[in-house]
């Protein structure tokens, strides 16, 4: 295997913050090695005869246009009338964030 293709293996594994052992390495090296090896095989394929598909189904995508509907939703009085903590119209949560000193 190259060494070239195990540094970007290596280098892979330090982007994804991942602590690979060297025969780790070797075996995925070997792996991917395998995979581009079958990828080069299969643009050998004569697929000249072949018509360029995007979906095989038919099927086609239904949009509508994107309206809000109010009548279906609730007011904001509605909204906030069950719970006990508003402000400004606004339920009050918890906080869950901490500030940090030191910055």
């Amino acid at each position: 295997m190259s060494k070239l293709f195990l540094k970007d293996i290596e280098h892979v594994a330090l982007l994804a913050r991942l602590t690979l052992s060297s025969e780790e390495i070797e075996r995925f090296g070997n792996q991917l090695s395998k995979i581009v090896d079958y990828v080069h095989e299969l643009d050998e394929v004569d697929t000249s005869g072949i018509e360029p598909t995007s979906q095989t189904t038919g099927l086609k995508n239904v949009y509508r246009a994107d309206k809000l509907k109010t009548e279906d939703g609730l007011s904001q009085d509605q909204a906030i009338s069950g719970t006990e903590k508003v402000h400004n119209g606004y339920f009050m949560v918890p906080g869950i964030l901490e500030e940090r000193s030191g910055k």
